[in-house]
């Protein structure tokens, strides 16, 4: 096998040889202050601007090293298309949804031409773009906000894990397969405009519902999900989901993007032989506070436990050192 890029992330994302390295990947975000600036993009301009987006997420590989371009950075492409008034940010700040449209729990209108909000044809546009310049050298990633995520943004945290709490199980089950279909649709747009493979972010995460939760609720939906997106998927949950880790391993996932909480040997032993890992370098003590070395450390103890694809364990924060991000390139190209 070459070691292209391409081949290193596919092959690893999909339980294939090893070559001379392991790949790096980001299926969150990794734009940082010094990368804007060293691609000379920005936000809010890479949340709305397709040309900009995709130079942005090239600049992941380009001045980075990433094996992965992924050009989505915020949560909230799909919420604004479903009828959240969203303030997109700024250079030091992600976006943030203002209102929660559906906070009543009332049936949730999808509009019939969603694909076409700009909020989520700008990231199918951008996928296009990655595809002429990079298709078949680097892999393609794209996102997608799962119905759990997407029930928070549409009736508020706090006001969805409440009903959740409290055992409205039918309210909850209808506001879940109401935004299924949003998340089907999207995903296999992406596949079609140029991704590769497609994140699944769905924040059923560790320290805010239990795997009973997850079992109940969700890995049904997840199973129906898997099985009609028409291409890789790779399930992002934050948190320490150690607990969970069989359930996503029966979701129909190819792969699991986790935190540094979950220990990397833990999980390779636990499901490694079932779905590929991708992760899992701390972001707030490692990359962000942390030294080159410090990330180098623990990307070396990824590798070592047996990790598919190295990279952060979620979004990085946007004060984040631009060389702490090459530490993990660093520590991938010392091999396995």
């Amino acid at each position: 096998m070459k070691s292209t890029p391409y081949n290193l992330v596919m092959s690893a994302l999909l339980g294939g040889r090893r070559a001379q390295r392991p790949p790096v990947g980001n299926p969150t975000s990794i734009v940082c202050h010094g990368l804007m600036d060293a691609c000379g993009v920005s936000f809010p301009e890479a949340h709305l601007d397709a040309q900009a987006m995709a130079e942005l997420a090239l600049a992941g590989h380009e001045v980075v090293g990433f094996d992965t371009v992924m050009p989505e950075y915020s949560v909230h492409q799909e919420s604004a298309a479903l009828g959240c008034q969203v303030d997109w940010g700024s250079k030091d700040r992600m976006p943030d949804a203002k209102n929660f449209p559906y906070a009543d729990f009332s049936d949730i209108q999808v509009p019939d031409n969603i694909l076409e909000k700009p909020s989520m044809r700008v990231v199918l546009d951008a996928l296009s773009l990655l595809r002429k310049h990079v298709g078949g050298q680097v892999a393609i990633w794209g996102k997608v906000m799962g119905p759990w995520t997407l029930s928070y943004h549409m009736a508020g945290t706090q006001n969805f894990l409440l009903q959740v709490g409290m055992g409205e199980k039918e309210k909850v089950t209808r506001m879940l397969r109401q935004l299924m279909p949003v998340t089907i649709e999207f995903a296999n747009a992406q596949l079609r405009a140029g991704a590769d493979a497609v994140v699944l972010a769905d924040h059923a995460t560790g320290n805010l519902v239990g795997p009973y939760t997850y079992e109940e609720y969700l890995l049904p939906i997840h199973q129906e999900i898997t099985a009609q997106i028409g291409g890789p998927v790779i399930l992002h949950v934050c948190g320490n989901c150690t607990d969970r880790l069989d359930l996503f391993a029966r979701s129909g996932v190819d792969a699991y993007h986790f935190e540094w909480q979950v220990d990397a040997r833990e999980a390779v032993k636990r499901v490694g032989n079932i779905i590929s890992l991708v992760g899992n370098v701390n972001n707030p003590r490692a990359l962000l506070q942390g030294t080159p070395e410090d990330v180098y450390a623990q990307a070396r103890y990824a590798i070592e436990a047996g990790v598919n694809i190295i990279g952060p364990e979620c979004a990085i924060p946007l004060a984040t050192p631009l060389d702490n991000l090459k530490a993990i390139v660093e520590a991938a190209r010392e091999g396995y």
